[in-house]
């Protein structure tokens, strides 16, 4: 049977407290909407947090692209908050149409700029997109459409990449995710991004930060802060949940047989195995 068969057990629900999603850039071919579309019907939680990039109205605005399965996550989460879970929206800078509509409630989601989250165990954690603390994005928003438009072009030849090394019988394998943790230039980035929000995590007088942006799940700490950062759904195929009793994990759904190794940790319990990150 297909892991991800809709006919699947019921024991393979992903039963936690709270789940961080974000970087979604639904509107763009890069999307993996079916993917989503499978975590989100497994995953039973209280309250989800969309971290932003949910649509890419960058690209949206260029070219129309917008196939049923991206449809199918937007009416998948507005069911989610009709059945009773608080679905709270942070818009980032891909969605950043939607900061005109901060305190207000569509269809069952907040949106909010930025929010406080406190977790099981009294932890209190800063949920932000991270735009802000990107200096491209800041001072240079030319450069960023520039960035913007040669990734998607690294999305396309990665597609084509994946395609073989599938005929191949290789596993799922990411060039942009690897051209930014080898090139200089892109590690300083990232370590400068996470050391800036950090920084502002503290001024607010919190003990952890939850962001997105930058398209690189991590959990680890920074000082006394706990940065927190629940990837994407365009290449690394992440988000970070919230056990009952506060432990924080990133799951990976990146390739079949990580999602089936997510879908048997919540099947046995107590413990969480073969988690990607646990703190």
């Amino acid at each position: 049977m297909n892991a991800f068969s809709l006919f699947d057990p019921p024991q393979d629900t992903i039963r936690v407290r709270t789940a961080w999603i974000s970087d979604i850039h639904l509107g763009t071919a890069g999307c993996q909407a079916e993917a989503l579309l499978e975590f989100l019907r497994r995953l039973d939680c209280e309250t989800l947090y969309l971290v932003g990039d949910i649509i890419d109205g960058w690209q949206l605005r260029k070219n129309w692209y917008w196939p049923q399965s991206h449809n199918d996550v937007v009416q998948k989460i507005l069911r989610k908050a009709r059945k009773g879970v608080r679905v709270v929206f942070v818009p980032g800078n891909h969605d950043e149409f939607a900061r005109r509509y901060i305190a207000h409630t569509f269809g069952g989601v907040e949106v909010v700029e930025d929010c406080i989250h406190v977790n099981a165990d009294g932890r209190k954690l800063w949920v932000v997109h991270g735009d802000l603390f990107d200096g491209v994005i800041q001072c240079a928003k030319w450069l960023a459409y520039l960035g913007d438009t040669a990734y998607e072009w690294a999305l396309k030849a990665n597609r084509w990449l994946n395609v073989a090394r599938a005929r191949l019988g290789l596993p799922y394998w990411s060039l942009s995710q690897y051209l930014k943790l080898k090139v200089k230039r892109a590690v300083s980035y990232v370590n400068d991004f996470e050391q800036a929000v950090a920084r502002e995590a503290r001024k607010r007088g919190v003990q952890g930060v939850v962001c997105g942006h930058i398209h690189h799940a991590e959990i680890r700490q920074i000082g006394d802060i706990l940065y927190c950062n629940d990837g994407d759904w365009v290449e690394s195929l992440t988000a970070l949940v919230e056990h009952a009793d506060g432990r924080l994990e990133v799951l990976d759904f990146s390739d079949a047989s990580r999602r089936l190794d997510v879908l048997r940790t919540f099947s046995a319990r107590p413990e969480p195995v073969g988690a990607e990150h646990v703190l």
